[in-house]
């Protein structure tokens, strides 16, 4: 490995040893390790390393063929440890901004939706439930017109019958009554014998 490549390797090693803090700090603030499971915690811990492990076995590839000297760990811990001492501080202050920035752009971005989306459907449900109803009012409204206005126009009828019933003599009277309670107790057996069958059927 010539002078240059091994620079290059040394220079890539550093720069990987920041990117190597600057992801164990973002990765913290987003795990928020307190409120997870140990097992999740464990998986993406796993994840988190085999992927940094990756990472930086793909830059040394690029840079010198993925040859592994001990100075290239040195290099790493130098990266870090500038990283750590110099750029953290900044580095923990601007994602807090970002995060900030980007959740409150989430949150108008979710407000907008629901003013623009959402309250404009309900509004819609609403009118057209209310309408709904004032049509069912309109017509039961109609119904109880309907039936009052044929109640009176029967009513002539009614007494014309009623005088009519009056006119019959009594036992005339009595022998369609008999006839008509007759009448309705062929229509009840039928209904039973109707009944049982039916029942039968759907055993």
């Amino acid at each position: 490995m010539s002078v240059t490549t091994q620079l290059e390797t040394m220079l890539a090693m550093i720069g990987m040893g920041g990117w190597l803090g600057l992801s164990i700090d973002t990765y913290s603030r987003f795990l928020q390790r307190r409120k997870r499971a140990r097992f999740i915690v464990f998986i993406n811990d796993v994840l988190f390393w085999l992927l940094q492990g990756l990472i930086i076995f793909y830059v040394l590839l690029l840079v010198n063929e993925g040859e592994l000297r001990v100075y290239i760990f040195l290099a790493i811990l130098c990266g870090y440890a500038a990283y750590q001492s110099l750029l953290r501080s900044l580095y923990l202050r601007l994602l807090e901004m970002f995060i900030r920035f980007f959740t409150a752009l989430f949150r108008f971005f979710v407000r907008t939706c629901y003013y623009i989306v959402v309250r404009p459907i309900q509004g819609l449900l609403h009118l057209l439930l209310l309408l709904l109803l004032v049509i069912w009012k309109l017509i039961l409204s109609t119904c109880k017109l309907l039936y009052r206005c044929v109640i009176f126009l029967l009513m002539p009828v009614f007494w014309l019958i009623k005088w009519l019933w009056m006119m019959v003599p009594l036992k005339q009277r009595e022998t369609i009554a008999k006839f008509f309670d007759w009448a309705a107790g062929v229509v009840q057996r039928v209904k039973n014998i109707i009944i049982k069958r039916s029942s039968k059927f759907r055993k």
